[in-house]
């Protein structure tokens, strides 16, 4: 079975999860598996970039120990490490989310 490599939760470092988060687009990734707890295939998330951008993103996400991703067939599925955030940098996840909810409401 194929596999990838993801950091371990001792291994994530702050400035790594930060600036993967940085991004507008991969922000809206990792927004999107908050909000909803089941994995997301590669191929459902909506994104303004092409496929290729699209994979660099989620490999950013990855590496930084964002997201989880496993295959499932010849899908990759995407979850939110939200677990092993929360106990690496309490609060976090809920700070930058609700920044960006805010973010979100205050520029339509």
């Amino acid at each position: 079975m194929r596999t990838l490599e993801h950091p371990s939760r001792e291994d994530m470092q702050l400035d790594t999860v930060l600036a993967a988060l940085a991004d507008p687009v991969r922000r809206q990734v990792a927004c999107r598996l908050f909000d909803h707890e089941d994995g997301h295939a590669c191929g459902t998330f909506d994104l303004p970039v092409s496929k290729s951008t699209s994979t660099h993103h989620f490999r950013v996400l990855r590496e930084a120990g964002v997201i989880r991703q496993e295959y499932r067939g010849t899908s990759i599925m995407n979850s939110l490490r939200r677990e092993d955030l929360e106990i690496r940098f309490p609060g976090l996840l809920e700070a930058v989310f609700a920044a960006q909810h805010i973010e979100d409401t205050t520029s339509r």
